[in-house]
């Protein structure tokens, strides 16, 4: 007899399509600024501004989104933050003036960042339990994949149409198909199981209101950890072309150390995503961390060009991980009564110091001629959230499926 079709898997689907959209067209506004130099003659200080104020709004706005998601469900959530993406994309379109930018990134591109992972994430660990690790694993694959894959598919269309007829019709596409995605995502309804017959008999924690979480030692160790190496994660992929061009890779070759980490995340975000499942998330936050670590000490011994990809392969396999592992282990240890809200609130703290990273490694960098003394910093920064995560309280794994 053949099995029905397990309806999580429009739930896993309407996030994976969400996560690629909304990630891919952040990525694709790298393109852009070559185009607003010579148009407007904006310096990058300007146009990388907007891409740091977006990590501040979705920081913001990502506990309020969480909280909306834990009241009214994912489906109303996404739905308007979907549609205000894709206005914001359009949007770009008229700019004349670096506050339109501000004003956009801030007001729109920041909402649709600000539930794509809380919102999404937060409905899949409901949904899951025994396979919580690897369908949100599963998921953070699709952003991967919307990096890789949406700034050519924009970049085609500026070749065709010019940018600004480009974005506009990238941004009303977007939000067509993020509405479209949201519709196939909502909680279970109360008392509603949650997936197939191995997932009933599985232990779930006993559930923590938001409040009585946030009193915990262990919620604001997470809170320190994501604050710690956040900044990892937002500074490596920017600044590693200068990086590799400095230590004599062409522009082309640079760039490949991008597409490295691009690649060697979608491993790491399955590979650690599988580990949750298996040793629960303490010990998957350790072994994501871990290589971040190991990358930013490599980077400071080396000055062999193409060592810098097999470098860059590394540290790929732990800023995918630690993309994928926080949801499932704030689930783990407070269940999934308020996750929406923890999640953002977590977020939040990552926000702040993902933010300050770009901006404080290019300073030092501009203060120092080198990124030798930037990179020992982040390194400290990973080891402090190494060390936090390691003091955390075990918690026993899920049985496996």
């Amino acid at each position: 007899m053949t099995p029905s079709f397990d309806p999580r898997y429009r739930i896993v689907f309407g996030a994976c399509v969400t996560q690629f959209a909304v990630i891919g067209l952040l990525f694709a506004y790298g393109l852009f600024f070559e185009i607003f130099e010579n148009e407007f003659g904006w310096p990058r200080a300007v146009l990388s501004g907007a891409m740091s104020l977006v990590v501040l709004s979705m920081g913001f706005l990502a506990a309020f989104s969480g909280r909306l998601s834990d009241l009214y469900g994912p489906r109303i959530v996404l739905s308007v933050s979907g549609i205000v993406f894709g206005i914001g994309v359009a949007s770009i379109s008229q700019i004349s003036a670096p506050w339109h930018l501000f004003l956009i990134f801030t007001m729109f591109i920041g909402v649709g960042m600000a539930t794509h992972d809380v919102v999404t994430l937060s409905t899949v660990a409901r949904w899951f339990v025994r396979r919580r690790g690897m369908m949100t694993g599963v998921v953070k694959v699709a952003t991967a994949i919307g990096q890789i894959s949406l700034p050519a598919v924009v970049a085609a269309l500026i070749a065709a149409f010019g940018w600004r007829d480009a974005i506009m019709v990238t941004g009303f596409a977007a939000a067509i198909l993020l509405f479209g995605a949201a519709q196939l995502v909502r909680r279970p309804e109360e008392g509603e199981a949650t997936g197939a017959s191995e997932e009933a008999a599985t232990p779930a924690p006993a559930p923590i209101d938001y409040k009585a979480a946030v009193r915990t030692r262990v919620f604001w160790m997470l809170c320190a950890a994501q604050f710690l190496f956040f900044p990892i994660l937002s500074a490596i992929p920017l600044h590693m072309v200068a990086h590799g061009s400095d230590l004599g890779l062409s522009v082309t070759q640079a760039a490949g150390l991008v597409s490295t980490i691009g690649a060697a995340s979608i491993a790491g975000r399955l590979i650690v995503g599988n580990l949750i499942d298996r040793i629960g998330g303490r010990g998957a936050y350790m072994l994501g961390l871990t290589p971040l670590v190991l990358s930013l000490l490599a980077l400071l011994a080396i000055d062999v060009p193409w060592m810098l990809y097999g470098v860059m392969a590394l540290y790929g396999i732990g800023h995918g991980g630690m993309f994928t592992v926080v949801s499932p282990t704030i689930a783990e240890y407070f269940g999934v009564q308020s996750l929406g809200a923890l999640f953002g609130t977590i977020l939040f703290f990552g926000s702040l110091g993902g933010a300050a990273g770009p901006i404080m490694t290019g300073f030092i960098f501009d203060w120092t001629g080198s990124y030798a003394v930037a990179f020992t910093i982040l390194a400290i920064m990973g080891g402090l959230a190494l060390l936090l995560i390691s003091l955390l309280p075990r918690k026993l794994p899920s049985p496996q499926s």
